[in-house]
């Protein structure tokens, strides 16, 4: 479900919001960093600022979602949308994936409006990714139809020590990471639950994951090799800051 064979054309056509979302990071990224663009003054124009948001330059609440501060950062944010947008793009559909993308990290940043004082700047689309793992979330709670138990484990655990990290990491937007993390929660819940109790799902997946651990003895490889990789992402994350 994460892994991914396809070739460039491939990856393309199967998925082409994540492609697109991908490619907008490259270019304004090189818009807003090559010295032979007025990179400053497009920085400027589309970095997020509580005050200016204020002020009635309501686009700083979408632009940016896809502009980053540094190479590290645009790479972390891209390779985690590479890694976890596709399968969510073919399992919602292009439209609905784009929507969700879209809304979280605009409630992300509207949030951040609400509670970060005005001279708070921000950029980035990590309120988006969280928006994403959000929306997986209650995809493994409400539709094990379509998520294998394995990737179910892989996208929790992914999810989870991604929020833990978001307190230990230095510059983050925390408010982003979270709101958009509840916001993917809460819509996802509400158009996957299908008739489901919600809050009693939830706490039968929590009753649920707590005999796993309980009754967990010993790892097997593939369980090993997924935690590296859950760990090498961690530290890229904090490398990127």
């Amino acid at each position: 479900m994460f892994t991914r064979r396809e070739n460039f054309r491939e990856y393309i056509s199967y998925y082409p919001v994540v492609s697109a979302i991908l490619l907008i990071h490259l270019v304004l990224f090189l818009l807003t960093n090559l010295p032979i663009f007025p990179n400053k003054h497009l920085l400027d124009l589309m970095i997020g600022v509580n005050l200016y948001i204020v002020e009635g330059e309501w686009w700083r609440l979408i632009t940016p979602i896809f502009i980053h501060g540094g190479f590290a950062h645009l790479l972390f944010n891209s390779f985690s949308i590479f890694l976890f947008g596709p399968a969510l793009e073919r399992i919602l559909g292009k439209f609905k994936f784009l929507f969700i993308y879209l809304i979280t990290g605009i409630a992300a940043n509207i949030i951040t409006l609400l509670i970060e004082p005005l001279t708070y700047v921000h950029l980035g689309s990590s309120g988006a990714i969280f928006g994403l793992f959000g929306y997986y979330i209650s995809l493994v709670v409400f539709r094990k139809d379509i998520i294998s138990q394995s990737n179910a484990q892989i996208i929790t655990t992914i999810a989870v020590l991604s929020l833990i990290m978001t307190f230990l990491q230095p510059n983050i937007n925390i408010v982003a990471h979270i709101f958009g993390f509840l916001t993917g929660l809460i819509i996802g819940s509400l158009s996957e639950s299908k008739g489901k109790k919600i809050i009693s799902s939830y706490k039968e997946e929590w009753y649920y994951l707590k005999q796993q651990l309980r009754h967990t003895k010993k790892p097997e490889g593939k369980s090993i090799i997924i935690w590296i990789i859950i760990f090498g992402l961690a530290i890229i994350g904090l490398l990127s800051q």
